[in-house]
């Protein structure tokens, strides 16, 4: 199994309706992007967060909460939440409102086809 199906569906319901919302396949899972940044997803049984990292350590205090690590070292603002952490509705939007306020406060990146330097 590579994500969570179900979490991933109930993710989809919550956010989906917003036109600025999109999906994209990422770190073996399911990942949701606010104007092309990612807000939350699915990781295996884990809800993915992006938070403020300015917010992770009281975020961490909190019950079935854990920095992701995917990648061997705890990713900055990635924060790893247990099912036990998003088993109502009400807890899960907790979640994706954190993440959905920190994701409209990033600006957008500048197209890289502008960064873009000519040949020759």
């Amino acid at each position: 199994m590579a994500y969570n199906e179900d979490l991933g569906e109930r993710l989809r319901e919550k956010l989906l309706s917003d036109k600025n919302i999109a999906e994209k396949r990422m770190f073996g899972g399911v990942s949701f992007l606010l104007n092309g940044k990612m807000t939350c997803g699915v990781l295996q049984d884990n809800l993915v967060v992006k938070v403020d990292p300015a917010d992770s350590d009281a975020f961490l205090a909190e019950p079935h909460v854990r920095p992701m690590d995917f990648t061997g070292r705890p990713m900055k603002g990635f924060l790893y939440v247990a099912p036990d952490g998003y088993a109502s509705d009400e807890m899960l939007d907790v979640w994706v409102e954190r993440s959905l306020t920190y994701a409209r406060t990033l600006k957008s990146k500048p197209s890289r086809k502008k960064n873009l330097k000519p040949f020759g």
